[in-house]
């Protein structure tokens, strides 16, 4: 019998757990106690290193279960190899049975070690083979197919879900009071159920995400807000938030790209760990981004538009270098949410999701850009004030004793509440019948994309209601005898205004693109019919006729209202992907800019309105009207009193820093009196420091040595350089900009060395919101 066949099954070593342990025939792996880790190798069989080794000499008291792995031949030396087997001990032989048969073997001797070798080394040579082509391109496309898997899977089950309250509504019979309960009661247990399972899960689920992923890129880490635990919950309960349908008038796009944030976060840890590169915060970053690109294309099937409103609405500052991951993960997810819509047999062909049929020929005439931009002055208007009364209303439900002890305790009944009046207004036989109230959301929005004008339309006297919603005349929802076209759309602004608003106060999973979108198309729809009442043969000019299409001014609106709220300019790209059509693209362009213009100037955006209310550490953008950013120094606000430490503080002045301030880091200087910064150290540094020189646990040394607890902070610690200064003289912008580009949390000012002043988020936010809203003088 050779060596190898004399070895092989006595021992087995383990790459992942380094415990010595002996294999006896018939599969039981005993434990051997090992007090010498010499001995008790000695007294141990080895198999040959080249098929089974050890990365590790194993210490006292390890066991060694099973490898797959081909070790290094370095250890153990060839000696304890061939040295011959000794007898264990009277005292080891008895330890050894009483813990004998312990362990039993997961897995029998695997064979052909050769072969699986070679195996492993193929997929090793196919893995660097294929990081060599990039690596962040299959994690980008697995990123823009899940997506698309999942907002199709979603918009799938909403419709059925949809479609199951209209029958219900439908089969209840003539009774009013039926018909009442099937329309209020569905949404509202709809809105319950999401409300309470995605809070019981995380509370981070409610609302639309984008405010906390626009913080978190700033670099302000929100826990657990990305945890991929949490993507089943927002999934579940967005589901049940869009099958309550206009009732309660909500979307998905901010939930999407909370989504696809949270993918692609997981995605971008799985990436460095088959990768073996260290996690870098700026990757983190690139993967954020084009999930929001992802979950904006993945909604709307609009590759282009979906990574500039990312980086417009998400971005305070974009790296051009990242352009193409956003657009390669986009354009993957939107394509495969297109074309499993073929393949649903939706589609007969991958095309635009709202098609419309607007005149190419001479879509509109120049003097018809003129009530382009009185539209867009409206939207803008209209904006600032639905702002101003969001986020006053977000605001007072916290703060009102009533609503926020229902927030605080019971926000599946405080969901539920807000659904019963929602879906009670909506009411199809009451005031619903204005409203279009049976429409879902995108019936809402092909019909009012609708080329036909509805003035013209109504007046055909022999229109009648269907009983029904009619998928080839959705405007006749729009249409009442008792009321006019413009009565419906009037009715429809006034209280969808209103309702949209206590919306959004809902601490469930929804988003507020979609209905801001919508609603934007109803004023462009309004002023459109106006003006073709007003023009009702066309505008004249140069002798050609060009008509007026109203749909094409509910386009213009839904861009210009949307854009406006979101503070973005994208929205008319959007507006142009949703379509399929471009023909009114100056007219749309020229709305959305004079809207944008308006609502910049007199409110935050939506989502910096949410920001300010949630009280999230994000810093505000200072607007380039403010001049005086220029001129105030970081003198001005700087924190002066803080606490520093000597290079050679003691054990005592440590504890008493530690105790009395929880500051995340301190600053190290050469002494007190010249405080010349040396670097800083972290807190956690700094416990650790204590923990391991508690000068109440160790004896005094006698042999002249000094004791732990007598040696300075400088002796045992190393600081942390500082690579970024400001100095007393730079202005608000430029420390504003610092801190955004670089994703600063705070930054010590010195001058000549010599630290003054520390700058925090808290201190730049308050030297800014005093520059928007001066002091009166005195």
């Amino acid at each position: 019998m050779n060596l190898k066949q004399e070895l092989l099954g006595f021992c087995i070593f383990s790459t992942s757990r380094t415990f010595v342990s002996k294999v006896q025939p018939g599969g039981i792996l005993r434990v051997l106690p090992n007090k010498e880790p010499c001995a008790s190798l000695k007294a141990l069989h080895f198999p040959q290193v080249a098929e089974i080794g050890l990365m590790e000499k194993p210490s006292v008291g390890d066991y060694v279960e099973s490898t797959t792995q081909v070790l290094p031949r370095s250890w153990p030396p060839r000696e304890h190899l061939m040295a011959p087997a000794q007898p264990l001990t009277a005292p080891q032989e008895k330890e050894d049975e009483e813990v004998g048969g312990l362990l039993m073997l997961e897995r029998s001797w695997r064979p052909w070690p050769r072969t699986r070798r070679k195996v492993r080394g193929c997929l090793t040579c196919l893995k660097r083979q294929l990081f060599r082509v990039g690596d962040d391109w299959y994690f980008l496309f697995a990123l823009g197919v899940i997506m698309a898997l999942v907002s199709f899977a979603m918009d799938f089950t909403v419709a059925k879900m949809s479609n199951a309250h209209m029958w219900l509504y439908q089969e209840v019979g003539d009774y009013v009071v039926l018909k009442f309960l099937s329309w209020t009661m569905y949404p509202v247990a709809l809105s319950a159920f999401s409300t309470g399972f995605a809070q019981s899960i995380t509370p981070h689920s409610g609302g639309s995400g984008i405010p906390e992923l626009k913080t978190i890129l700033t670099g302000v880490m929100l826990e657990e807000y990305l945890a991929i635990e949490n993507f089943g919950a927002k999934v579940v309960g967005l589901t049940c938030t869009l099958a309550c349908g206009s009732t309660i008038f909500l979307g998905k796009v901010g939930p999407f790209v909370h989504l696809s944030s949270m993918l692609a976060a997981y995605l971008g840890k799985a990436r460095t760990t088959v990768s073996g590169e260290y996690e870098n915060k700026s990757k983190q970053n690139e993967m954020l981004v084009a999930g929001a690109a992802v979950g904006v294309a993945t909604v709307f099937g609009a590759p282009i538009s979906g990574v500039l409103f990312s980086i417009e609405v998400v971005s305070s500052h974009f790296a051009v270098r990242d352009y193409w991951r956003g657009f390669f993960s986009a354009t993957c997810g939107a394509f495969m949410f297109r074309l499993l819509a073929v393949f649903n047999s939706e589609q007969a062909t991958i095309m635009a999701l709202f098609k419309t049929s607007f005149k190419i020929d001479l879509p509109f005439d120049l003097p018809e850009t003129f009530f382009f931009v009185i539209l867009g002055a409206i939207c803008g208007v209209v904006s600032c004030a639905y702002l101003y009364c969001q986020r006053w209303l977000l605001g007072y439900v916290r703060i009102n004793h009533l609503t926020a002890k229902l927030l605080a305790t019971e926000k599946p009944f405080y969901s539920a509440l807000v659904a019963l009046v929602l879906a009670s207004i909506t009411f199809p036989l009451s005031l619903g019948q204005f409203m279009a109230s049976r429409l879902t959301m995108k019936e809402l929005l092909n019909s009012l994309l609708d080329n036909h004008t509805w003035g013209v339309l109504s007046q055909n006297a022999s229109l009648t209601r269907p009983l029904q919603v009619d998928p080839e005349n959705l405007w006749l929802e729009w249409w009442d005898p008792n009321l006019s076209i413009f009565g419906t759309l009037v009715v429809f602004l006034g209280m969808k205004f209103w309702m949209l608003i206590l919306a959004t106060t809902m601490p469930m999973p929804a988003g507020y693109f979609m209905p801001v979108f919508v609603y934007g198309a109803a004023i462009g729809r309004l002023v459109g019919e106006v003006v073709a009442l007003l023009f009702p043969e066309g505008i004249w000019s140069e002798g050609l006729v060009s008509p007026i299409t109203p749909g094409a001014y509910a386009l213009a609106g839904a861009a210009a209202f949307s854009g406006s709220v979101t503070h973005s300019l994208s929205t008319a790209l959007l507006a142009f992907e949703m379509t399929g059509q471009i023909a009114h693209i100056l007219p749309v362009i020229l709305a959305v800019l004079v809207a944008n213009a308006i609502a910049q100037k007199s409110q935050p955006s939506f989502y910096d309105g949410t920001i300010i209310v949630k009280k999230l550490p994000y810093l505000p953008r200072i607007r380039s009207r403010h001049i005086g950013s220029y001129q105030v120094t970081t003198q001005e606000f700087m924190k002066t009193h803080f606490v520093t430490l000597p290079k050679d503080a003691s054990f005592q002045e440590v504890l008493q820093v530690i105790t009395s301030t929880e500051d995340p880091e301190y600053p190290v200087v050469d002494s007190r009196e010249t405080s010349m910064l040396l670097g800083v150290i972290r807190r956690s540094e700094l416990i650790q420091f204590l923990q391991t020189h508690d000068e109440a646990s160790l004896p005094h040394k006698e042999d002249g040595e000094q004791p732990p607890s007598r040696q300075t902070l400088g002796e045992v610690c190393t600081f942390s350089p500082v690579t970024l200064q400001l100095s007393p003289w730079t202005s608000l912008h430029q420390a504003h900009n610092l801190f955004e580009l670089l994703s600063l949390q705070w930054a010590f000012v010195t001058q000549l060395g010599q630290v003054v002043g520390v700058v925090s988020r808290s201190e730049l936010r308050k030297a800014i919101e005093g520059l928007a809203n001066p002091k009166p003088a005195k």
